[in-house]
């Protein structure tokens, strides 16, 4: 159960600040952090190794893509193409509202399994609902703070709910004091008050409680990795990237700013 947290316009010297945790099958090959792209525009973030696609991406503009896989009953449909295929295609462009569009205009929904997707930069956020059916959107979101789990965006969640509690008013946040706040949050393993009337009243059934927490240890399952980006205000500034290797209350924070120097 994914977790996206995303500062949108909100600090004045970060237009843009974005955390995640990447929960997933232990077992599943996936690396952290890559160069995912070398052509301009350059584009970092995990890969995924068995499909081949990434959960997040930011390019050297300042576009960062995420998604949260809807859960379905009959779990994922292998015949499908992989979702992980879209936040590359949003991070090739050099403006959210770019990518936004051509995602509206070139994917047919019915492709792919069901997610949501945040994408943003320094001006725009922008919010989609990928699933068969249901007509694809991109809807321009006003300045705010959002908080993504494996529901949509505007559903009742006792995870959300929680993260929102935590995080401080970031607008008046120092700027030296964004990363800690916002790793202190991923890290934690807080079951949030309310976890298990969630289960019993729309589950999934089964659904571990611990999925329910920032930081998941859930058995088999669990938070494989993290990653926070800053996107400054300045035009021309690369965007800060950082991610761990493993779950971030164990891991630490490792930088991959360097990785955007290259072809």
């Amino acid at each position: 159960m994914c977790l996206l947290i995303v500062a949108s316009r909100l600090h004045p010297d970060l237009p843009l600040i974005v955390g995640a945790n990447r929960d997933e099958w232990l077992e599943r090959p996936a690396s952290p952090m890559e160069v995912l792209r070398r052509r301009n525009p350059r584009i970092l973030g995990g890969r995924d190794l068995l499909a081949g696609g990434t959960w997040m991406a930011v390019n050297r503009r300042g576009v960062v893509a995420a998604l949260t896989n809807r859960p379905t009953a009959g779990g994922r449909d292998m015949a499908k193409r992989s979702r992980g295929e879209l936040p590359l295609l949003l991070a090739a462009y050099g403006s959210a509202a770019e990518g936004a569009a051509a995602l509206v205009r070139d994917i047919q929904p019915a492709e792919f399994n069901p997610c949501w997707i945040l994408v943003g930069d320094r001006h725009s956020l922008f919010y989609l609902e990928l699933s068969a059916g249901l007509p694809l959107e991109a809807k321009p979101l006003e300045p705010g703070l959002r908080v993504l789990e494996n529901r949509p965006l505007p559903a009742p969640s006792p995870k959300v709910d929680w993260v929102r509690s935590q995080l401080p008013d970031i607008g008046h946040l120092a700027a030296e004091r964004v990363v800690p706040e916002l790793e202190r949050v991923l890290r934690s393993n807080q079951v949030p008050p309310g976890a298990l009337e969630a289960v019993a009243a729309d589950g999934p059934p089964g659904r571990p409680l611990q999925t329910f927490a920032p930081c998941v240890h859930a058995g088999p399952y669990g938070s494989r990795s993290s990653m926070m980006v800053l996107v400054p205000r300045a035009s021309r500034a690369r965007p800060d990237v950082r991610f761990t290797d493993g779950a971030p209350c164990v891991s630490g924070f490792q930088e991959a700013t360097s990785r955007w120097s290259g072809g």
